[in-house]
């Protein structure tokens, strides 16, 4: 880690330091910083904005020229400018960490004292790649490419000489078919690394800034995060929904539930537990998400009782196909004659969702923050697999707010 090793060249006589810092690079680097170990031919190194991506990308290249094992290389990128300004030009470029590379861009391509070669690709011309041939490829922002799927193709193609060749692929993620096609390829091999993993590296007004801003949303989880963020086809929700008409600030309110779907275990599963309003515009509000998972009954109510009133919400709204007056009287023995109106569903989950999925589709509905596991059931539900407990209780939360918008639910007061 970069604090340890500020400690430990500290303690190091001036003559240790130098021969420590002689080592290079690699005495610096983090662990998915560094090449894997093993038997493969793409590495592929998701990272956030920041995260160290071009630096890992330029010192793998100077390492490989170094030995004398990469002579003839590739320098891919979307453009002929990003080759140049990023990766060759830029602060954790080529140049930055190769003392005698000399780059002649009239040629595009960077020239080592050694004889070694390295030649620039545009992402937009892949023909251009056609009469090339390669020991070692760098290949930056993949998932920016115009046309990603068709420049690899040519890339590996050429990627022929030597006994070893490689490729390296830097590329904050999006959920494109060439990206996950990668995921799957048995000769590649993964490193990951978020944004906050580079923090002696990065200023800490710009780490402030981002994690106030981003933290939880898609952007932010893409960005930041390096996860590979996708809709699931067939799910109720679409995640530009919800990142379009996200919201900071709130309404003021006409009225605000806390909306449960009970765990069907006496303890273990998840409960749902969301908080929605209905402000004066008319808009309704996901507030907060309060689910708890390993829970007794008691337990989960208790949550429940301390969401009602830290919100200071109207009412109760909680799903009763599992348990019944049980529902109610678990929550009634945590708070006693709190508002409680029990629903049962008559439909499945996904049609039930569907009135309100329209609702967010429509931009009438607006998330105050960002609630990622919630999120996440919300736009990968297709029917299958576990119950999405957050999305059930959601559903609860919108329905209730929205009578009008009621077509798959019947709702008593008790």
């Amino acid at each position: 880690m970069p604090r340890e090793r500020k400690f430990l060249l500290k303690n190091l006589t001036n003559d240790e330091a130098a021969q420590y810092l002689a080592l290079g690079w690699y005495n610096f680097a983090r662990d998915e910083q560094m090449p894997p170990p093993g038997d493969w031919r793409i590495w592929l190194f998701l990272g956030g904005r920041g995260a160290g991506k071009t630096r890992a990308g330029a010192e793998w290249i100077a390492d490989g020229v170094g030995r004398g094992v990469m002579r003839r290389i590739g320098l891919a990128g979307a453009s002929f400018f990003e080759v140049r300004s990023v990766m060759i030009e830029g602060q954790s470029g080529l140049k930055a960490v190769c003392v005698d590379a000399d780059f002649e861009p009239s040629n595009r391509r960077v020239l080592w004292s050694n004889g070694a070669v390295a030649s620039v690709i545009s992402a937009e011309e892949p023909d251009y790649v056609r009469g090339h041939q390669f020991d070692a490829v760098w290949a930056d922002e993949f998932c920016k490419w115009s046309a990603p799927q068709d420049a690899l193709d040519m890339i590996l193609m050429a990627l022929r000489l030597g006994q070893d060749p490689r490729m390296l692929i830097t590329t904050t993620p999006r959920p494109i078919a060439a990206l996950k096609d990668l995921l799957t390829m048995p000769d590649v091999v993964q490193t990951t690394s978020n944004t906050a993993a580079n923090a002696p590296n990065l200023s800490p007004t710009f780490l402030a800034g981002v994690e106030l801003r981003f933290a939880g949303t898609r952007l932010g989880r893409q960005e930041l995060e390096a996860e590979i963020i996708e809709d699931v086809a067939g799910a109720p929700w679409q995640r530009a929904w919800i990142e379009q008409n996200r919201r900071k600030d709130y309404p003021k309110w006409r009225k605000i539930v806390v909306a449960v779907d009970p765990p069907v275990s006496v303890a273990g599963d998840e409960c749902g537990i969301v908080i929605a309003g209905l402000g004066e515009d008319g808009d309704g509000y996901v507030i907060s998400d309060w689910s708890v998972a390993g829970k007794t009954a008691a337990g989960w109510a208790t949550q429940v009782a301390d969401a009602y009133q830290h919100f200071n919400a109207d009412c109760i709204i909680a799903e009763a196909n599992q348990g019944g007056d049980m529902v109610k009287q678990v929550l009634l023995d945590v708070m006693p004659n709190a508002p409680v109106r029990l629903v049962h569903a008559t439909r499945d989950k996904r049609t039930r969702a569907m009135p309100a999925s329209m609702l967010y589709e429509q931009g009438r509905i607006h998330h105050c923050g960002s609630f990622a596991k919630l999120e996440d059931q919300m736009c990968q539900y297709d029917g299958n697999g576990e119950s999405p407990d957050r999305m059930d209780a959601l559903v609860w939360a919108i329905t209730s707010l929205f009578p009008a918008e009621r077509v798959n639910a019947r709702i008593r007061s008790v």
